[in-house]
C-alpha cells in the first residue's frame, strides 16, 4: 500500500514538472514585437468614424417610440436631418390658398419609421429626402377636392378617406445633403403627364433620382401611384383618422 502512495507522487511530480519551460528553453519576445503586442492590446476592437459618433449622438436624442405603433408623431421628432416644406400650409400649391395652418409633419409613428430607414438609404448615395404633404385632415381633403374634382390627381371624400388622412402616406421629393433641390420629373401637383411614374418624357437625371426614390421608398415598405412620381403609401394601412388636427 506504501508503494502505491510512493509511486502516485512520483508520477505526480514528474506530471508537474513537465509543464513548465525551463528558462534556458524560453524564448525571449523582441523588442518591437514586444511593443506591438503591447499596442495590440491598447487598441479598441472599433473606431467610430466622426459621422458614426453623430449618428449616434442624435439617436441618443431621439424622443422614444410610442407605445402604440399606431400613434401620430411629429415626423422632424424621428427624423432630425429630413427636410419639410408642407406646400399646403403655404400659397405655394395648385389651389394659391393656405389650406392648413400647422407647419409641421405629422404621421403614424409605424410610417415614420419606415420613412427613417428610407431617409438611411438616400444619404448613403448622397440625398435626403424632402417632405411636401404628410397628414391632411378630411376637412382639408374636401377643401381640395372642391378646388379640383378630377379623380386622378385628388382623392375623392365621397369614396372614403385619402391615405393622408390615414397618416400612412407621404408626399417626398429629394434634396442634396446640404438641402438644394434635384432635378426631378416636374414640380409638386404638376396635372400633366410629367408627373407619372414614365420617365421616358422627363431629362435623364430626373427620370434617374425619380427611379430612385421609387426604389428606395418600395424597397422600406411603400407602394407609389403611377399618376403622381412624388406619391407614397405604405404597404400596411392604417385606420382613418377624421378627428385629428395637429396643433398649430
Amino acid at each position: 500500500m506504501k508503494y502505491r502512495y510512493w509511486l502516485a507522487a512520483a508520477l505526480l511530480l514528474t506530471t508537474l514538472s513537465g509543464c513548465t519551460i525551463p528558462a534556458e528553453e524560453q524564448t525571449a519576445l523582441p523588442e518591437e514585437s514586444a511593443h506591438i503586442a503591447a499596442a495590440e492590446n491598447e487598441m479598441p476592437s472599433a473606431v467610430e468614424t466622426p459621422e458614426a459618433i453623430e449618428d449616434d449622438i442624435q439617436t441618443a436624442d431621439l424622443p422614444d417610440p410610442p407605445q402604440d405603433a399606431q400613434a401620430f408623431v411629429r415626423v422632424q421628432d424621428y427624423i432630425p436631418d429630413i427636410a419639410v416644406d408642407l406646400r399646403y400650409a403655404t400659397t405655394n400649391n395648385f389651389t394659391g390658398k393656405v389650406i392648413y395652418a400647422y407647419d409641421d409633419a405629422w404621421l403614424r409613428y409605424a410610417t415614420v419609421s419606415k420613412l427613417s430607414d428610407a431617409q438611411e438609404q438616400l444619404k448613403a448615395q448622397g440625398y435626403r429626402l424632402c417632405i411636401w404633404d404628410a397628414f391632411r385632415s378630411a376637412h382639408s381633403q374636401q377643401t381640395l377636392w372642391e378646388t379640383y374634382p378630377d379623380g386622378n390627381y385628388v382623392a375623392n371624400p365621397a369614396n372614403g378617406y385619402s391615405g393622408h388622412t390615414r397618416g400612412d402616406t407621404v408626399d417626398v421629393t429629394l434634396v442634396t445633403l446640404e438641402g438644394e433641390t434635384v432635378e426631378m420629373p416636374s414640380g409638386f401637383d404638376d396635372f400633366t403627364a410629367l408627373a407619372d411614374q414614365n420617365y421616358e418624357d422627363v431629362s435623364a437625371a430626373a427620370g434617374e433620382h425619380a427611379m430612385l426614390l421609387e426604389s428606395v421608398m418600395e424597397s422600406c415598405g411603400f407602394s407609389g401611384y403611377d399618376k403622381e412620381w412624388w406619391h407614397y403609401s405604405d404597404n400596411d394601412r392604417a385606420q382613418p383618422a377624421p378627428d385629428f388636427e395637429p396643433a398649430a
